[in-house]
């Protein structure tokens, strides 16, 4: 199975002030920290909702903005692969493992960390449609495909929207 590694990192990072893509945990940018993590994992590497040197960009789909469904409806119609690994950009520290925890034949998420997840190329046209009816929210989507939520709380998982939740990853 041919699988696509998908960085979500289109926000605007409005509650953390800069662009969290370029913030530093223990010397290296976010963004950074999850192109390491992937780029093993994984067949290929792209960025969606932005530009990222060495890495090829794919704006949202349908339109800029879309959220982390856009970037991900993006991604899901990428030729040549069979599945999207998804994670955002501002979740950390992302297991070597994800693949092996989250690959299978269906849908499968993160239970707190939802934006990560595995998803089959199939879903595209059904995620096409889920956003032409105006559903934005990934809890939604992830009701809607009836995707499974595997347990992830041992993972420690930090979500990174303020500048306190990046100091609590370096804690």
């Amino acid at each position: 199975m041919r699988v696509l590694g998908a960085i979500l990192a289109g926000g605007k990072s409005r509650r953390f002030g800069t662009d969290k893509a370029l913030a530093l945990h223990e010397g290296r940018c976010l963004m950074g920290h999850c192109i390491e993590a992937l780029r093993e994992q994984v067949d290929d590497l792209v960025v969606c909702g932005r530009a990222w040197p060495g890495l090829v960009s794919l704006p949202d789909r349908p339109v800029a903005d879309a959220g982390p469904l856009g970037g991900l409806n993006a991604a899901l119609h990428y030729p040549g692969f069979d599945a999207v690994l998804c994670v955002p950009v501002d979740v950390h520290p992302l297991p070597g493992d994800l693949r092996h925890m989250l690959e299978g034949g269906e849908a499968r998420v993160l239970a707190s960390q939802h934006a990560i997840g595995f998803w089959p190329r199939r879903l595209g046209s059904v995620l096409d449609a889920h956003l032409e009816r105006g559903h934005r929210a990934i809890g939604g989507w992830i009701a809607h495909t009836g995707a499974i939520r595997l347990p992830d709380a041992a993972l420690a998982l930090v979500n990174i929207n303020t500048r306190a939740d990046l100091s609590a990853l370096a804690a």
